[in-house]
């Protein structure tokens, strides 16, 4: 598994961690303290806003869990697919593609993208 393999694991990782204690202490590891965080839906700074909107994301999408598509990484950029879904479904219900920026080995920014939503 190559570096970038793992930091986007450990970041689907942070998404499906259940436990907040667990998760902050994830989040504290693999993000920089002043993340900058953008997709369609949020536009957001810092650990505990990130924190704050995984534990929305939880809430809001109980008993589905994201899972790892393909990564190509490269020069502190790493590009990957992700998915949300019911485990063990046929079919997703949501479909990302996320680009993350490395700073000292740690998230510093993360661009998301949304390909596939509930319509």
């Amino acid at each position: 598994m190559s570096e970038y393999e793992s930091i986007a694991q450990r970041y689907i990782d942070s998404w499906n961690e259940k436990d907040a204690g667990k998760r902050r202490a994830l989040i504290d590891e693999l993000y920089t303290a002043d993340v900058v965080f953008t997709d369609p839906l949020v536009d957001l700074v810092g650990t505990d806003a990130l924190d704050g909107m995984v534990a929305g994301a939880q809430e809001q999408f109980a008993g589905l869990e994201f899972g790892l598509g393909p990564v190509d990484g490269h020069h502190d950029i790493a590009r990957f697919t992700w998915t949300l879904g019911a485990p063990g479904a046929d079919e997703p219900i949501v479909v990302g593609f996320d680009v993350i920026t490395l700073v000292d080995g740690r998230i510093g920014r993360v661009q998301g993208f949304l390909d596939k939503v509930p319509g």
